[in-house]
């Protein structure tokens, strides 16, 4: 690892860990599909009494927001951002999409939403700091 990354070590290694969970949830999907013996391709009726419904939608958040967060790292790694705030905000987004992740698969609504706005105002942390390096 370079030197001038070695600070941000942490947020780099929280990116592999956002991208371990995406292909989790892939693999989670894929297993919930077949064994709800779903035809690819065909529509996922939107009913959240469904775990496959869930692990749908739980692995499409999860792909919505993930490119911000790669661009965030990148951009506060690249801007010099404090590593202090970038690393610890990187590890609160990819906690929050782990609650975020499990709570949508119990079907626990609340605690859902609470993660999902954890996770959000992580990437506003993480844009806020890297915005700061420039001033």
């Amino acid at each position: 690892m370079h030197t001038w990354v070695l600070p941000y070590a942490s947020t780099v290694l929280a990116m592999g860990a956002a991208a371990g969970l995406l292909l989790l949830q892939l693999v989670i999907l894929d297993v919930v599909g077949i064994t709800a013996r779903h035809t690819p391709g065909a529509p996922v009726v939107a009913d959240h009494g469904n775990l496959f419904f869930r692990a749908t939608r739980a692995h499409a958040n999860t792909n919505e927001s993930i490119a911000a967060f790669a661009l965030l790292a990148v951009f506060g790694i690249l801007s010099a951002a404090s590593p202090s705030w970038l690393n610890g905000s990187s590890w609160v987004y990819v906690s929050a999409r782990v609650g975020h992740m499990l709570c949508y698969y119990l079907g626990l609504q609340l605690p859902r939403s609470a993660c999902f706005a954890v996770g959000l105002l992580a990437l506003f942390a993480m844009l806020v700091v890297g915005l700061q390096a420039w001033t």
